[in-house]
Formats: C-alpha cells, structure tokens, sequence
C-alpha cells in the first residue's frame, strides 16, 4: 500500500509569501546591480547603499551602520575603508557609554555624489513610484513589518 507522504494542505515554498518576498529582493537587487553597471563607474551599489544611509543618520558607530544596512561588521568596515579613501567620508573617534567608539560622517564630497546619483536615478524612481500610491506603500510597509513581527515571535533573529 502506497502512503502519500505530502500533504495536500501543505503550502509548499514556492507558494509562500516568503518566496514571493525573497524573489522580489532578488529583483531589486539585479536591478540595482544593472543601474551602477549602466550609469555609475564612481562606486558600487553598496557604497551608495552605505553612503546614503549615513547621510541620514550621521555619527553612526559602525556596529550600528551595519544593523542598518543588513550586513556584517567586517563588510561594513571594507566598504568603509573604501568610500573613506575616496574621501566621501570621514570617521572619528567619540564615546559611547563611557567607551571609546569610531563614528563615521559624509563629507562634503559624499554629499555631491549623492546628489549626482539621485539626480541619474531619478527618472528610475520616479517611473517605480508611479505604479503605486502612497496609500499601498503604506500597507505594504505595514504588512511586511507585520511578517517580520510575527516570525520574531517564532525565531531569535539578530540582526
């Protein structure tokens, strides 16, 4: 006698939101990677991605820039040192609960390659955003914190 070891009601990967969520990352990701390769020769999706997070929350520590940015400390640091040598930034020491820390800032030079790029990447992102309102980003956004809320309660994540 054969047994069917499947489950008919078993929602398999391909069928989940999960998939749907990391296949849409994987998307923004190739598109990313084809718009630094097409119109963008001074750094790399990462050190744009780094660069634009710290010209929001300036004097970051690294520990916390790599929370940010989803990345390791180590990563972090490489692409770091690289836009540093590029002199679109600079770190500093400063103290953080009584201990010595190493704070990262844009300089004047990383706020103009900001400015450069968003200006190339404008028509970009002016052509995704109008496929949506602002009323479905909002449940979007909601909706994804509301996965991310509900997988904590299941999984210690560090992140």
């Amino acid at each position: 006698m054969e047994t069917n070891i499947i489950d008919k009601n078993f929602l398999h990967y391909i069928d989940t939101p999960s998939y749907d969520m990391e296949l849409t990352s994987k998307y923004c990701k190739t598109l990313l990677v084809q718009l630094f390769n097409k119109m963008c020769s001074e750094i790399s999706p990462e050190e744009f991605i780094v660069l634009d997070t710290i010209s929001c929350n300036r004097g970051l520590c690294q520990r916390d820039l790599a929370k940010l940015i989803l990345k390791d400390r180590a990563n972090t640091g490489r692409i770091l040192d690289s836009l540093q040598n590029k002199g679109f930034i600079v770190r500093y020491n400063d103290t953080k609960n009584n201990r010595l820390v190493r704070k990262v800032d844009i300089t004047q030079s990383g706020i103009d390659m900001l400015e450069v790029l968003i200006l190339r990447f404008k028509p970009y992102h002016e052509k995704m955003c109008k496929l949506f309102n602002e009323q479905d980003l909002l449940i979007l956004k909601a909706s994804l914190k509301k996965i991310r809320d509900a997988i904590l309660q299941i999984v210690e994540i560090q992140i």
